[in-house]
């Protein structure tokens, strides 16, 4: 019978809804993430044990005194396990997606116990949902939101539902029909008889149900840790991959104490809201004879103020940390300013070490770092959505070359940090006679027909299966174990002990090789083909969002020796204490973070200027290359220990102001046109610094889709095509002046077309529209301009040379400048910037938007240190 296959079908559909559907991912996305966050914040954002007295008071009240004080000693030994935060974050995904499951199934419920069709249908999509491989429910979470949250809050919910359903239907079912009948019979509506009747009876089997929702939720962590959820879920999961039995354990405890609260919590719910469960509590109170206190529940009023007074006294404290914690930040003056950066790895050594190392430096400049473990696959689709933003052990073009060719229009390669490297089998040194790939042959006996593998998701994994078993002859003989890295390692430590023969999948550099006497077994064939090299890999957007970070990974490299050290030392640092190894590694190596992420200026980025305290007085109109060498140099200046005064003018009372010496300097005088006016009135009482930037060009300019319109002279007699306007800028602009006097009679569009004077702004904006539109317009543009960059635009040419030669932009100073400020002279005097540097820098000023000039100069300073440097040398 030939084999049906649809999981292509699949495949497609998924591809669809990717392309079509992605606004409605997004949308819940942003709802589920929102709930998630706004309930960690309540859970995690207090201090630990005023928290766990919050527990223990509703334990209090729902169960009595033993549960409560048995509740505070839990939390508590989850604070004293450093696992405070992930058990909260893990409660804050159950709570989340039980809420959510409760919603859904409660009433689904009462629909299929009201209606036997309703039933009947829901009945096999519930057994699928339940015993459907929960992992299966991951694939599609990841494709669709990313790694994070929502896909274990998705895959959770979907887990969790069918309990909830099928108790609810099965509870108001097995209400006593006499009774339904008697309150129909009175003449009771449907609707009453089942919030009055069957509700209130069913109760119990609903509670059993959403207990078992709450339970089914919280067993759904480590797969949700695998999506990247956070939590103990990342805990356990990374204990699970990297084989570490101590945390674990201590993972697992906390699981569990989450657990049982829950359980029990949720179980004496019932007693609460239940009018069957409240008989039945209080008959057992009334029945107990000794210890009568351990029976004692306090008052729903009296728990509540206990509640709302802890919470009170956390959320005080919690404010007050925080405001030391910001206070702290802002005095560091760090390169990152809380800019939050997420990080990914594969449990591999070179992925743990590189990214632990990253993190530790980010942090110290300034970076709010995250991490999240998982395997290959998720990982570079978390990169590829933007999740990630940069991982630091793409092995090509090898390895990963799956991935690379699946997400690389997704992805950008920030270039390799270590290499070559090698992929190859080792056996241990003792095992004689196996030296070569070639002597495996015939010896499958010896090994017990197994070669032991790591994840299944490694490219050299599929390199292995596919080519070089094959190219020896090893198929059939030898079965690949997959497994994981380090259970691989587990495996061929328990064989050394044992003296035992083992091969597993080994790489270089690795410190196995270090920690035993191994050998390389060899490839004369070339079956593994060439080494390769370590890269980092970012999600394609990342550069812009964080353009220092990209150009510190770029620059990033580490020795064979460095990284073999980096490995060894987090091996000593122990389970949990990554960061501790990498910082001990640091102070071995120091003045190695100075060059592996170099600071604005360099070494010198924080030296003094010889003329620092006094104060410069910049102005500037705003112009986009105006705006940004302004803030750019009030940045400088800052770092160097001088004060400033930054003021926004127009052209005219601006040069009023340095010629009247209430002004210092301004950086864009557009010379010998544009600004000739104004530099033939004042030019006794300024002074030219040079040029910074230049030629540069005036010009009209039209969309390209505007057809037949490419030069000047292609103007003449289209004027009802334009409305016949022509989109200035501001009246006092010199180029104004040279359209209306110059270009229009040159061409001889007087008359035809009226140039409307407006704002620069103001011109963009009509512009803009009428491209949206695709409406003809002729707007005055110079260059450069940032407009070029975000429209398609042609720039009309003009033969007669109407608009004059190009200009050079200018520094001009008010007359004693070099007098007041000789340091800043000569600096001023040699400062230049590449067009591409202007116009990066201005892409950076429109990024971050109106108020945020001077944050966005800074961060375009951070990206280029070496041009900062030059700007303002010192000490030389």
């Amino acid at each position: 019978m030939p084999r049906f296959t649809f999981g292509s079908w699949v495949e497609d559909a998924v591809d669809w809804l990717q392309s079509n559907l992605t606004w409605i991912f997004d949308f819940i996305k942003a709802v589920l993430g929102g709930m998630y966050d706004g309930v960690n914040a309540v859970l995690g954002g207090g201090e630990p044990l005023l928290m766990a007295g919050i527990f223990a008071v509703l334990a209090f009240w729902l169960r009595g005194v033993v549960p409560a004080v048995l509740t505070f000693v839990g939390f508590a030994l989850i604070d004293s396990l450093a696992l405070w935060d992930e058990a909260m974050a893990t409660l804050s995904l159950v709570v989340v997606a039980a809420v959510i499951t409760i919603v859904i199934a409660v009433p689904m419920g009462i629909w299929a116990a009201r209606n036997n069709r309703v039933s009947a249908t829901l009945r096999p999509v519930l057994d699928v949902m339940q015993t459907m491989p929960a992992f299966v429910y991951l694939i599609p979470g990841v494709m669709f939101f990313g790694v994070g949250v929502t896909p274990g809050v998705i895959a959770t919910i979907v887990f969790a539902m069918p309990p909830g359903v099928r108790m609810t239907e099965l509870g108001i079912r097995q209400v006593d029909g006499e009774l339904v009948e008697a309150a129909e019979a009175f003449g009771t509506t449907p609707k009453h008889t089942l919030t009055r009747v069957q509700l209130p009876l069913a109760l119990p089997t609903i509670m059993a149900g959403i207990n078992q929702v709450i339970m089914l939720a919280l067993s759904m962590v480590v797969i949700g840790g695998m999506a990247g959820a956070g939590g103990l879920g990342e805990k356990v999961y990374a204990a699970i991959t990297q084989l570490q039995v101590g945390l674990a354990a201590e993972s697992g405890i906390a699981v569990v104490i989450l657990a049982m609260y829950l359980d029990r919590m949720t179980g004496a719910l019932n007693e609460r809201v239940s009018p069957l469960g409240r008989r039945a509590a209080a008959k057992v109170a009334a029945g107990a004879r000794r210890l009568k206190f351990t029976h004692y529940k306090p008052g729903t009023a009296v728990a509540m103020t206990g509640v709302v007074v802890l919470a009170l006294v956390a959320g005080g404290l919690n404010i007050v940390g925080s405001g030391d914690s910001k206070a702290t930040q802002a005095d560091s003056g760090n390169v990152g300013q809380g800019q939050k950066i997420n990080m990914g790895y594969i449990p591999w050594d070179e992925g743990i070490a590189s990214t632990f190392l990253w993190k530790e430096i980010l942090e110290q400049r300034g970076y709010e770092t995250g991490i999240t473990q998982l395997d290959a696959g998720p990982l570079y689709s978390g990169v590829a959505r933007g999740d990630i933003d940069f991982q630091t052990d793409s092995w090509l073009p090898t390895t990963h070359k799956d991935y690379w060719d699946k997400y690389s229009d997704q992805l950008d390669d920030l270039g390799s940090w270590y290499g070559p490297t090698s992929l190859e089998l080792t056996v241990p040194s003792y095992v004689k006679g196996i030296d070569s790939l070639e002597d495996l042959k015939g010896q499958g006996k010896k090994f017990d027909g197994k070669i032991i593998g790591i994840e299944a998701s490694a490219g050299m994994m599929g390199t292995l299966n596919k080519k070089v078993l094959k190219e020896y002859g090893l198929e059939g003989e030898y079965e690949v174990v997959s497994s994981s890295t380090s259970s691989m390692l587990a495996e061929l430590n328990a064989s050394i002990k044992k003296k035992e023969p083992v091969v597993v999948t080994l790489w270089s550099p690795h410190w196995a090789y270090g920690a035993h006497d191994l050998k390389k077994l060899k490839d004369p064939k070339g079956a593994w083909g060439k080494g390769e090299e370590v890269h980092t890999v970012a999600h394609k957007g990342f550069a812009k969002k964080a353009p220092a970070v990209a150009d510190w990974l770029k620059d990033f490299k580490l020795t064979e020796k460095q990284l073999t050290s980096l490995e060894n030392e987090i091996q000593n640092a122990g389970q949990g204490k990554e960061q501790d190894g990498v910082r001990t590694w640091l102070k071995k190596n120091s003045g190695l973070i100075d060059k592996l992420a170099p600071v604005p200026g360099g070494a010198g980025g924080s030296q003094q200027g010889k003329d620092a305290g006094k104060t410069v007085n910049m102005g500037y109109f705003p112009w986009d290359e105006a705006i940004a060498s302004t803030y750019l140099w009030q940045n400088v200046l800052e770092d160097r220990g001088y004060k400033t005064s930054v003021k926004q003018l127009d052209p005219g009372p601006l040069y009023t102001g340095l010629a009247q010496g209430q002004l210092d300097v301004q950086f864009d005088s557009w010379l010998p046109t544009t600004h000739k006016d104004y530099w033939d009135r004042y030019k006794e009482n300024l002074v030219d610094l040079g040029s910074w930037y230049g030629p540069t060009s005036l010009e009209l300019s039209v969309p390209s889709y505007v057809k037949g319109i490419d030069s000047l002279e292609d103007l003449k007699g289209q004027g009802k095509k334009f409305d016949g306007k022509i989109i200035g800028i501001e009246s006092s602009a010199g180029m104004m002046g040279t359209l209306n006097k110059k270009v229009l009679k040159e061409y001889g569009l007087e008359g035809e077309y009226e140039v409307v004077s407006s704002s620069t702004s103001s011109m963009l904006a009509e512009l803009n529209r009428s491209i949206k539109k695709k409406e003809p317009v002729v707007v005055t543009l110079w260059s450069p301009h940032w407009a070029y960059g975000k429209h398609d635009l042609k720039k009309l040419k003009d033969p007669k040379g109407a608009w004059g030669k190009g200009e050079q932009i200018h520094t001009v100073a008010k007359k004693d400048f070099a007098k007041d400020f000789p340091e800043l002279t000569g600096w001023l005097k040699d400062f230049k910037l590449s067009e591409a540097q202007l116009a990066s820098l201005e892409v950076e000023m429109q990024k971050g938007g109106a108020g945020k000039e001077k944050e966005s100069a800074r961060r375009w300073m951070d990206a280029n240190p070496d041009v900062v440097a030059k700007m303002a040398p010192v000490g030389s």
